[in-house]
């Protein structure tokens, strides 16, 4: 059987793996061109320390050129030879090999190396003496680039480009420059102004993920040690996150969704890769070094923020996603706006969250009920600042984004959610009259709206809700903290009635559970809490001390299956992105699972999985 198409021939996966030569998908980084004139391109390993190997050759020496990664193509666009040309060539990142012809950007002779992609689309700046255009190109078919709009400053020279795979950005050139500037991957409209680097510098480089871009190094004249970054979501001016090991300007960069790796001259030049870790701030340790010092050469990989999670790492065509396997989700949330997105984790195996998809709107505090293919999103406080008695749903079978299923009886935000097979429940709240103590319920098979269910004992927002599979409960209260649990039968419509009390009184707190035991998590008291406490579901009574959180945290997300609980994100008061772990039926403190995609607080609480206590025979 031929390979002759395909992106691995088995053969050689397996030989390049008994070699220690392979490279997992979104790892592979490119560094090509140098000063002098070379044609040569080095390989790094983005995700293990160490020195770069030879890959191959461009198609011609050139210097200040700039590349466009995909997972499986890397274009090289531009450059000096000593002349400027407009010329592109490209290989397979996974295969080592000399590059091959893949057709010209739209001027006849461009320095360029303000580029970014995403897998369908690269974006091309020139970095000629006052041109402002940018040029596209679809990263599947060879042949030559189209224009594709202007930035916002009146020349390239010695800028930097980079996002994620809806947003480019554009930030600094020479002269010196301090201007970032954004566009849609989507459209050629023109670039419009997002926010300022720190200072007017050039020669800078990039590393994003697909929330956050991260710009190094520069001259401003002097060289520069920064690594600042901003939020894509929301416009602003740059943070400050750490520093290089040393200064360095005319810098390149590759990176996965965890590290970036940094190359750039030092008086005048050096070999030296520089390494910092996305989400942590702090400053830049070696990496390795470059076989070659190369000076003003491109910088690429195949894992950067352009090219999400679930591009990286698709599910092999072998393996079928089965329903009730342990898919969970937060959505929604804010840090410090609203944001839409829609977050996945496998919570029978430690790790961080990628992303799903987006809600219709960007909204916090939403409560979530799931069956085990459908998940539903009730309520929340949304954009551009309203209560919301929207309800949202998507498959839980594959990525994408959710749709309209159709609206509460009335609008709320911050309500306890739980469920079975059948129903998805919302509890309490907070409507733009006051606390509620309404409790309702939607058919989670059939679209439509929600019916009244009955009243709580008390009004109560930001309380966390558990359940068995006949039985749902919610503790706490937001309005006034209180250590108040209610408990209701699902199947059934009524009153919730008395259970017991929490051992202390707090709100903003999140629910996880199995069909015996249901434990409450983090919240306010008033300051943030780190208690998780527990109830036996079957009976009442008053909760037990289970342990604590890593932190203390309130306004957590969460969810669970019948074994493993989930909390996430939360306010300590700074919002945080850590994802804790607890095995509901022991007791003990939580520990680390892995990290959202971004700091967050307000996601998603509920039974927002496949597996959830609800749900089980």
């Amino acid at each position: 059987m031929s390979n002759q198409g395909k992106i691995w021939d088995i053969r050689e996966a397996y030989k390049k793996q008994r070699a220690n030569q392979w490279i997992e998908p979104g790892n592979v980084g490119l560094f090509g061109g140098e000063n002098s004139l070379l044609n040569t391109v080095e390989q790094i390993n983005v995700s293990t320390n160490g020195n770069a190997s030879d890959f191959g050759d461009l198609t011609e020496a050139i210097k200040k050129g700039g590349a466009a990664g995909a997972l499986t193509r890397t274009v090289r666009c531009g450059g000096t030879t000593p002349s400027d040309v407009n010329t592109m060539d490209f290989a397979n990142p996974f295969n080592a090999g000399n590059f091959v012809n893949f057709g010209d950007l739209g001027r006849s002779g461009q320095t360029t190396n303000t580029c970014h992609s995403n897998n369908v689309r690269g974006i091309a700046g020139a970095q000629a003496s006052s041109n402002d255009t940018l040029d596209v190109f679809t990263i599947a078919s060879q042949g030559n680039a189209a224009a594709f709009g202007d930035v916002t400053q009146n020349d390239l020279t010695w800028s930097c480009g980079g996002g994620n795979n809806t947003r480019y950005f554009c930030a600094g050139a020479y002269p010196a420059s301090n201007i970032i500037c954004v566009k849609s991957i989507a459209n050629d409209a023109n670039c419009v102004d997002f926010g300022d680097l720190s200072a007017s510098k050039w020669g800078v480089s990039q590393n994003s993920n697909p929330t956050r871009v991260w710009f190094t190094g520069g001259a401003e004249p002097g060289n520069s040690t920064d690594i600042e970054f901003i939020t894509i979501a929301t416009a602003g001016n740059v943070t400050d996150y750490g520093d290089l090991v040393t200064a360095i300007n005319d810098t390149s960069s590759a990176c996965n969704s965890v590290r970036g790796v940094v190359q750039g001259s030092d008086s005048p030049s050096t070999s030296t890769l520089q390494v910092f870790t996305l989400a942590t701030s702090g400053s830049a340790t070696n990496f390795g070094n470059l076989v070659t010092t190369l000076n003003q050469c491109f910088g690429v990989s195949n894992g950067h923020g352009g090219i999400p999670q679930t591009d990286q790492f698709p599910q092999r065509p072998s393996v079928t996603y089965m329903h009730g396997s342990g898919r969970g989700f937060f959505a929604g949330g804010q840090n410090p706006s609203r944001v839409n997105t829609i977050q996945i984790n496998h919570i029978p195996t430690k790790g961080n969250s990628v992303d799903f998809g987006n809600l219709t709107v960007a909204a916090t505090s939403i409560s979530s009920a799931s069956s085990r293919t459908r998940a539903i999103l009730q309520g929340g406080y949304k954009d551009p600042g309203a209560f919301s008695n929207i309800v949202e749903a998507f498959e839980m079978a594959s990525f994408g984004n959710a749709a309209d299923f159709g609206d509460l009886t009335e609008s709320k935000y911050n309500t306890a959610g739980c469920g079975n097979r059948t129903r998805g429940i919302a509890a309490g709240g907070e409507n733009p009259s006051g606390t509620t103590n309404v409790i309702e319920y939607v058919t989670i098979a059939t679209f439509g709206n929600g019916t009244d269910f009955g009243d709580l004992t008390n009004a109560q927002r930001g309380a966390g809700g558990v359940q068995s599979t006949t039985r749902g409960c919610f503790g706490g209260n937001e309005s006034s903290p209180t250590n108040l649990i209610d408990y209701i039968t699902m199947a059934s419509t009524g009153n919730g009635t008395d259970f017991g009390d929490m051992t202390a009184a707090r709100n903003l707190v999140a629910g996880v559970s199995t069909t015996v035991r249901g434990c409450f998590g983090g919240g306010r008291d008033p300051s943030a809490s780190n208690v998780i406490d527990y109830i036996t579901i079957a009976s009442t009574g008053n909760a037990t001390d289970f342990g604590d959180l890593t932190s203390s945290r309130l306004n957590n997300g969460s969810m669970s299956n019948n074994v493993t609980g989930l909390f996430a994100g939360g306010a300590t008061p700074s919002v945080v992105n850590t994802v804790d772990f607890i095995t509901i039926a022991s007791t003990g403190d939580a520990a680390d699972f892995g990290d959202l995609i971004e700091a967050n607080t307000g996601a998603s609480r509920g039974t927002g999985s496949d597996s959830h206590s609800g749900l089980q025979e």
